[in-house]
């Protein structure tokens, strides 16, 4: 048996409530570790309180790596793109605020380009009947969450969440 090194690279996605979308995430085959927390913003060391107000400029925001083995980062957004509606401004069902805005905080030059082009592609495919509003920032820092906060629909499994798997194929 030949034991293949991990190939990992981070990427932090927002996409509304991040309890539903940390529990999608880690379901992707090649997805190795979530956390959910905040990016974006002009506060540090925020807290769940604090977002919840939604005057932090921070989005409700999941680290994520990945094995770029068994994953690539195009793969990856294109199943995000299927989790969240990325054509409601600062919005996830009933979750209204800035901190439930679509963004992806990429972290080289190749993940702001690989962004872009699935964005485009996405657009393209008329799933969605919207204009795709999510946006592309160069990451700055991440504040992990409360641990109450990591792994909730595990720990709660009829906890609250807008999020689902939808059917789409953007390619």
């Amino acid at each position: 048996m030949v034991n293949k090194k991990l190939n990992l690279e981070t990427t932090y996605l927002a996409g509304g409530c991040y309890w539903g979308l940390e529990n999608l995430i880690g379901q992707i085959s090649g997805v190795k570790e979530t956390v959910v927390g905040f990016s974006g913003g002009f506060i540090s060391d925020v807290t769940y309180k604090d977002v919840s107000i939604g005057n932090t400029g921070h989005a409700e925001t999941i680290m994520i790596k990945f094995d770029k083995n068994h994953l690539s980062f195009e793969s990856l957004l294109f199943e995000f793109f299927k989790l969240h509606n990325p054509t409601t401004p600062n919005q996830q069902g009933n979750d209204i605020g800035t901190q439930y805005r679509s963004s992806i905080f990429y972290t080289s030059n190749s993940q702001k380009t690989i962004a872009k082009a699935v964005i485009k592609k996405v657009g393209e495919s008329n799933h969605w009947k919207a204009k795709i509003v999510t946006e592309i920032i160069a990451f700055n820092k991440f504040f992990p969450a409360e641990e109450a906060h990591q792994k909730y629909l595990k720990k709660n499994p009829d906890g609250y969440t807008c999020h689902f798997k939808r059917n789409f194929i953007f390619l």
